[in-house]
């Protein structure tokens, strides 16, 4: 299946779902088209997951599919169905330690969308960072709310201390690795942390994997 390749047009990329079952996996497959099956077996299992479609039976094909082809799959599926699977971890493993780092790794996700959404929303994809808003939080504490205080640009050690809290939790499998490719992943897409990073000055409070 890993090397079966997926033939059903031009790919495009689904959007909520249908009511007919067998329409959401036609769409699933022109999504996936030119890509591998085994990426869109992995999609099919989610959404018959979704669908409450054999619950037990079918999370437990998707679980044994990312203990056996764990690697392939973070390699190559994107970031909506890291998340996805993610979701499903959180929802029906029997493992509470396995749906805490999928809800975690859930959470994290859906905060920087959320953010970003925000960020195009309002217009500001496209708008710099401020130096003189920089040197302010490099050289004062600068209130957020409730105590929370902005990130000092270039040193801040939150985000190395982060990364040191969650590493525990990166190898819980099968899902701890998901977290990190999703968590490395941010660190080159354009999201908060890879801006930040391309301002930061201090290696020793520095929080991605150069490797």
């Amino acid at each position: 299946m890993k090397t079966t390749t997926v033939e059903a047009g031009e790919p495009e990329q689904t959007r909520g779902s249908t009511k007919s079952l067998d329409q959401h996996l036609q769409n699933l497959r022109r999504e996936f088209s030119g890509q591998s099956a085994l990426l869109l077996h992995h999609a099919e299992l989610i959404v018959l997951i979704r669908r409450e479609h054999n619950v037990a039976e079918t999370y437990q094909k998707f679980r044994q599919l990312w203990i056996e082809q764990g690697v392939f799959l973070r390699e190559n599926l994107n970031m909506r169905w890291l998340i996805s699977a993610t979701d499903t971890f959180a929802a029906h493993d029997t493992d509470m330690t396995v749906r805490a780092v999928g809800m975690m790794t859930t959470g994290l996700a859906n905060a920087v969308k959320m953010y970003e959404s925000e960020r195009y929303l309002s217009h500001l994809k496209d708008t710099p960072m401020q130096p003189e808003r920089i040197a302010e939080v490099q050289n004062e504490l600068v209130p957020l709310f409730e105590g929370m205080s902005c990130f000092t640009v270039g040193t801040d050690d939150t985000l190395r201390n982060m990364v040191w809290g969650m590493e525990p939790f990166m190898a819980v499998e099968p899902v701890g690795p998901i977290l990190r490719e999703i968590w490395g992943r941010f660190q080159v897409n354009d999201t908060v942390f890879s801006r930040f990073k391309a301002l930061h000055s201090r290696e020793k409070t520095s929080w991605w994997d150069e490797t």
